[in-house]
């Protein structure tokens, strides 16, 4: 992508549920669409999430598949990866194809769903299946941390922040040159839950990384994104919860000018049941 990667190109989402509503029909509980949560996946539920992303100006597109897995009944320790196909705006004759695989571990240090605070540290693997000189991958192994925090501010207004980094030692151009290169990232969402099943977000996302430009050269790259949308739920008596939701971001700062659109899709249903005590 030729800057314009948010979270949501470089980390998981989740949609949980939660039935503390007053038809007990489970609630919208999960990450906006740009910014991670830090609720794990409950025991004996999959989730499985999709994500369209495209800018106008740039001509980039992304649409991502992320598959969450919950490892034990705490849930302390959950799994995913994260499969990406995208063209590049700046290489318009490439075509679009796979690129980046990403393997995810959370660990819930603290809080889940049910409380009004929770931090959930996550650690990533970036391996370079996209193809580089389509601009398509990092062109080397990579490792990202994120630590995500959510905080219920209100019975109607929840918020979600991040801060994290990505290294990889032997990132590649289009050309092959290889260099060392480092990003951070910062991410904040307020969202509105004007019911139970239907919610109203705004989003901040800042990502400023490191391109290789020559052998063991780079130069720093920054995006800022603003993120308005929406999303709804479909609950069926089967535990299957359907999120459909849409976003219209948009540049500030060093992205002035630049807008677009992502749309989300989330399925997620129980797969077991706990195993009784």
């Amino acid at each position: 992508m030729s800057g314009k990667e948010t979270e949501a190109d470089r980390s998981p989402g989740s949609a949980k549920t939660s039935t503390a509503s007053s038809n007990d029909s489970p609630q919208i509980q999960d990450n906006s669409f740009l910014v991670e949560e830090a609720y794990n996946q409950a025991f004996g539920v999959v989730q499985h999430i999709q994500n369209f992303q495209r800018f106008w100006n740039s001509k980039d597109w992304i649409y991502t598949f992320t598959q969450e897995w919950p490892v034990d009944a705490s849930p302390r320790h959950q799994l995913s990866y994260t499969l990406a196909a995208l063209h590049s705006g700046e290489q318009p004759a490439s075509g679009a194809g796979f690129g980046d695989v990403i393997l995810n571990y959370r660990y819930q240090l603290s809080g889940n769903g049910e409380t009004k605070v929770a931090f959930a540290p996550r650690l990533s693997a970036l391996l370079p299946t996209g193809d580089y000189r389509l601009g398509r991958g990092a062109g080397g192994v990579g490792i990202q941390g994120s630590l995500p925090l959510s905080v219920v501010m209100t019975r109607k207004l929840v918020t979600h922040w991040n801060v994290g980094t990505t290294i990889i030692p032997n990132a590649r151009n289009a050309v092959g040159e290889t260099a060392a290169t480092f990003g951070y990232n910062f991410g904040q969402s307020f969202v509105w839950l004007v019911q139970p099943r239907f919610n109203v977000l705004l989003e901040t996302v800042f990502n400023r990384s490191q391109q290789v430009i020559a052998p063991k050269s780079t130069e720093w790259t920054s995006d800022l994104l603003l993120s308005p949308g929406i999303r709804w739920a479909y609950n069926f008596k089967n535990g299957l919860q359907i999120v459909p939701g849409i976003a219209v971001p948009f540049g500030v700062g060093p992205s002035s000018g630049e807008k677009g659109v992502f749309l989300y899709l989330s399925f997620e249903h129980p797969y077991r049941k706990l195993p009784k005590k």
